[in-house]
């Protein structure tokens, strides 16, 4: 459910290790061009075509559905998918954000398979995707079993990229989504690919705070915090009071160091959230930072550089404001 960036890779790949897979998505222009001309795939500089076709919608009954639209859709697409589900058929999401719960209550929580993607893509016109960062997959289910479908869903998805199981899906989902609020508002509010951007200090310094706020906000709801990618560990890079009040810092300059590593690994990467604002659709901002605002204060937690995030992001999707970094700048934290 999805061809988008990271959709159009799935559905490709699986296609051509021989899977019987329907892509759906309702863009009628991606729908056409492959169609056409198949899925065009650019990874690591080289270029196939896998041939494959997109669907309007679910026809028949599957045995596995793999969520892959943007957030604000997700609902949408578990409820679409459902009546087309076989009785015991796993639903696998890749949605940044923490969507399990919500697809949960569509169609139950036995179903639900998380799926943490730690690589990038971007669909440069429709049909035309490119992978932007390596990696693969990190696994697990809400109630943390590791279970023969969960293995059997990871197996299939080795063909994209390495897969990892965790029976901490929560902690993992939290640390993903606390590096997701950062890199995505970078990119989303300056409009550029996140590689120049954390070159600069300001902008490092302010994904440092939307990142600590996060952390405050997941340790208030009981969550253990999981290392991203097996290295990044989100409550190490939280600013302390001291790292706030220092002006350098053996910390704060080790925390820098590594943000700038992390931001140009995935220095080609472009905000799926900055695609959706330009192609007139509803930005996945409530879903990233929104959430950590939303549940600081169930929490009582002030998150005020989240909340500017946020309401910057809507203004430029109404178009009040535009993606520059002269508009970046107006958010940054004071450094």
């Amino acid at each position: 459910m999805g061809a988008g960036g990271i959709g159009g890779i799935v559905a490709a790949t699986l296609t051509e290790i021989g899977s019987a897979v329907t892509a759906v998505s309702t863009n009628a222009t991606i729908r056409a061009a492959v169609d056409k001309a198949g899925y065009q795939i650019i990874d690591e500089g080289e270029q196939r075509v896998i041939r494959g076709w997109v669907s309007p919608a679910p026809e028949g009954r599957y045995d596995l559905c793999i969520l892959a639209t943007q957030p604000p859709n997700v609902e949408e697409a578990a409820r679409s998918a459902l009546p087309h589900l076989a009785e015991d058929a796993p639903v696998v999401v890749l949605q940044n954000g923490l969507c399990e719960e919500r697809v949960a209550a569509i169609v139950g929580e036995p179903r639900v398979i998380g799926g943490i993607v730690a690589w990038g893509a971007s669909m440069a016109e429709p049909g035309r995707y490119e992978r932007t960062a390596a990696g693969g997959f990190q696994l697990g289910r809400l109630g943390g079993a590791i279970d023969p479908d969960l293995r059997r869903v990871a197996e299939l998805l080795e063909a994209i990229g390495p897969v990892t199981l965790t029976q901490n899906l929560r902690g993992a989902r939290w640390s993903k989504l606390a590096l997701n609020c950062a890199v995505s508002a970078l990119g989303t509010i300056a409009g550029e690919r996140l590689g120049p951007l954390v070159r600069q200090r300001r902008y490092r310094r302010l994904a440092l705070e939307i990142m600590s706020e996060a952390v405050v906000v997941a340790r208030a709801e009981g969550v253990t915090l999981e290392k991203v990618a097996g290295t990044l560990d989100l409550e190490w890079v939280a600013l302390t009071d001291a790292d706030r009040a220092a002006t350098l810092s053996a910390s704060l300059t080790a925390k820098h160091a590594l943000l700038l590593a992390v931001g140009l690994r995935y220095r080609r990467m472009r905000s799926s959230m900055l695609a959706a604002i330009e192609r007139e659709r509803t930005p996945a901002i409530d879903f990233l930072n929104g959430e950590v605002v939303a549940r600081g204060a169930r929490h009582g937690i002030a998150t005020p550089v989240n909340q500017r995030i946020v309401t910057t992001v809507w203004a430029i999707a109404k178009g009040e404001q535009k993606s520059s970094r002269e508009t970046l700048d107006a958010v940054c934290a004071p450094d």
